[in-house]
């Protein structure tokens, strides 16, 4: 069966909410639904925040889509609690519902995923941002990341970079823990946190970073701000790859030829893939 487009954004959910409210046992405050694309959340009567996405058969990945209840073991990060889950298969579509109950956030997000104005982020935020991201780094699973849902192998990564940038040596050599979401809508001010665990597994060395770098691009002060505070990560050799993926996915085919990252990130790449033609 072909999986159809579905945009949660446009799609009725209300027979989703009340299924996830009896599996559950809560009571879900419609006044702070919040609607993505694939997914929608809202607080519950008992001060907790519930996230339901849906994911296809086809994009669970070997982990079973597992994220939130899976990151409980991950120890010196900033993230909410994870108490509950609930999940069923789809009656019509292939594909799978899965509610997570978490603690309630300690701030709002900071903004849409990709910014187009200068947040106010204190210096103990940054701190805390590279305090979890390291010991992020630090911590081994057998979880494989899956950005944007697709499981993440060095094939996704030769594919992707080769899209925008044939030629240039995609080979990885360090793997680590990573988010593998990170963007300005699923981290927390100001007090930070960061959230949205679905996808979390193992990365090539400053995926987390570059993919902070690529959302913040319209804002060149702030996407500077990203690389200075994760230099170590993005000037090695596999961070330089990650960011050349992620400037892959601004300049690929499909690429919006009014979107103000372009430039930045044409310029950027065209950078490194000097400097990886030297080293």
């Amino acid at each position: 069966m072909t999986l159809r487009s579905v945009d949660l954004r446009k799609e009725p959910v209300e027979a989703v909410l009340d299924r996830v409210e009896r599996s559950l046992g809560v009571r879900l405050d419609h006044e702070t639904v919040v609607r993505k694309r694939r997914s929608v959340g809202a607080r519950t009567d008992r001060g907790t925040w519930v996230r339901i996405e849906r994911r296809g058969l086809d994009r669970i990945g070997i982990q079973g889509g597992d994220g939130p209840a899976s990151a409980e073991a991950l120890r010196g990060i900033a993230k909410p609690v994870w108490l509950a889950e609930v999940a069923w298969r789809d009656e019509v579509d292939p594909v799978v519902w899965r509610a997570d109950e978490t603690e309630l956030l300690p701030g709002s997000p900071v903004g849409s995923a990709v910014v187009t104005e200068p947040p106010q982020l204190s210096e103990e935020w940054w701190a805390s941002l590279n305090a979890s991201l390291d010991a992020l780094a630090s911590q081994h699973t057998n979880r494989i990341a899956s950005p944007d849902t697709e499981t993440l192998t060095q094939e996704l990564v030769t594919e992707t970079v080769h899209r925008a940038f044939p030629g240039v040596d995609s080979t990885v050599v360090d793997w680590r823990s990573a988010h593998a979401d990170l963007n300005w809508a699923n981290v927390t001010a100001p007090v930070f946190c960061l959230f949205d665990w679905e996808d979390w597994g193992m990365a090539p060395r400053g995926l987390d970073a570059a993919s902070l770098w690529g959302a913040s691009l319209v804002i060149p002060a702030l996407a500077d701000r990203v690389r200075r505070e994760r230099r170590d990560e993005l000037e090695s050799r596999d961070g330089k790859l990650m960011t050349l993926f992620v400037a892959a996915k601004i300049l690929g085919p499909y690429a919006d030829p009014e979107d103000p990252r372009l430039d930045p990130a044409r310029k950027t790449a065209e950078r490194l893939l000097q400097e990886l033609q030297v080293n």
